[in-house]
């Protein structure tokens, strides 16, 4: 046994990697908003897997550093069969699973379904927002919204008007009563008072409270009243129901700060908006990240910093990583390139884990580069560690005692090679 390198599966490694990177986003893309979230990273993995195997199989093809000529001549046929059920097959399937586990909510902790739309509907709108782009992107969002969602409309200037009551929108139907009672709404001359309108919301938050659901409150205005946030907001606080809110062409910084600090003391996010037609993108991107939890893209919502997500997540790319390297001593039979491997996998795995926990922000460009680095880590690191745990050729039996090494018909050799599993 020794530690060795190929410098050619290297190589074509991290060229597996990437080009395994590249469909996943593409697929991720294409996918991640049609098929069922466990499927989409299960699809990722595996075509990860694949690329990667298929790179490393194809640089000891050509350069048998590893496993030996023995191996290239009389099993390659085997290793070509084996390699998309333990890749592809095989990561598809613990994807899904790990998953599905990371989708789970420990203890109490509750799905955010219910969302409450609470929108500014004083004077000063007139102006702010002339074409009432406003409730149109309420309209967008609540025809976009799940079937399991429950919606409740409120609108408010000096006073507060419950315009839907809690509600599922369970079909289209559903939907449309709502939007038909939005589409009734005609500005006022009122003033603004924000503080009333978190009050009353919270109330009709208690009102309708679900044991099986939390929920997620959205506020629009481009106003400011004073507000004791301390009083006001501690049931938000207590009850971790996030307050996401959205500033329209505030021209006073007092509001602005008003909602930021909204925002951040119930853990929701503050949306600065010059211009009242992006209202339906920021709307969307609101709800589509409320409690987004996958082991590809940022957590959001009030599990953002929980430790049992930050410690699954990790421990989950580990034992992707596991799997990967196992998959490749599989391809090879080899079961000293197995062990190494899969050593190194757990390696990579805990590295692109924690690259992915601290490393992912939102933003979609930069959430791409850090996926990247972590495909190149698990591509990487695993035909790096040959260098550290020592590995055999994969020589089979052969025959006929004229050979060296051979004492006589049907022996085994006296080397001291891997013959696999």
């Amino acid at each position: 046994m020794q530690r060795k390198i190929n410098p050619l599966l290297l190589l074509f490694s991290l060229v597996g990697g990437g080009i395994g990177f590249v469909i996943g986003e593409f697929l991720l893309r294409q996918w991640g908003t049609g098929l069922p979230v466990i499927v989409v990273t299960g699809i990722y993995f595996g075509v990860l897997a694949l690329c990667i195997g298929l790179a490393c199989l194809v640089a000891e093809l050509i350069s048998p550093r590893l496993n030996g000529n023995s191996w290239r001549q009389r099993y390659t046929g085997t290793s070509w069969k084996l390699l998309i059920p333990s890749t592809l097959v095989a990561l598809f399937l613990l994807g899904m699973l790990f998953e599905w586990v990371y989708q789970l909510n420990p203890g109490s902790t509750k799905p955010v379904k219910d969302i409450v739309l609470v929108i500014d509907n004083s004077g000063s709108m007139i102006e702010t927002d002339p074409d009432q782009d406003r409730f149109t992107a309420a309209k967008n969002l609540i025809n976009r919204m799940d079937k399991d969602n429950r919606v409740a409309v409120m609108v408010f200037d000096h006073a507060t008007t419950l315009l839907q009551p809690f509600t599922p929108v369970k079909n289209q139907a559903a939907k449309d009563e709502v939007i038909a009672k939005i589409n009734s709404l005609t500005t006022s001359d009122g003033g603004t008072d924000i503080s009333l309108a978190l009050e009353d919301t919270m109330s009709h938050i208690r009102e309708s409270h679900a044991a099986d659901r939390s929920a997620m409150v959205i506020m629009l205005s481009d106003g400011f009243s004073e507000t004791d946030h301390e009083r006001v907001l501690a049931d938000y606080k207590q009850q971790r129901i996030a307050v996401n809110t959205i500033g329209l062409s505030l021209v006073y910084t007092e509001g602005a700060q008003l909602l930021q600090t909204i925002a951040d003391e119930t853990g929701g996010q503050y949306y600065d908006v010059q211009n009242a037609t992006d209202l339906s993108f920021v709307f969307q991107k609101i709800y589509n990240d409320v409690g987004d939890r996958t082991l590809l893209t940022k957590r959001t919502g009030a599990m953002e910093d929980n430790v049992y997500y930050q410690v699954g997540r990790i421990a989950a790319l580990l034992l992707i990583g596991v799997a990967m390297g196992l998959s490749l001593g599989l391809i090879f039979d080899n079961r000293h390139l197995a062990l190494s491997f899969s050593v190194g996998g757990a390696v990579a795995g805990l590295l692109a884990g924690v690259v992915l926990e601290y490393g992912l922000s939102g933003g979609e460009v930069k959430d791409a580069v850090v996926r990247l680095f972590a495909c190149f880590i698990l591509a990487g690191v695993i035909a790096l560690f040959t260098l550290v745990i020592p590995v055999k050729e994969n020589n089979k039996l052969t025959r006929g005692a004229d050979r060296p090494g051979r004492t006589g018909r049907g022996q085994r050799s006296n080397d001291s090679t891997s013959r696999g599993f």
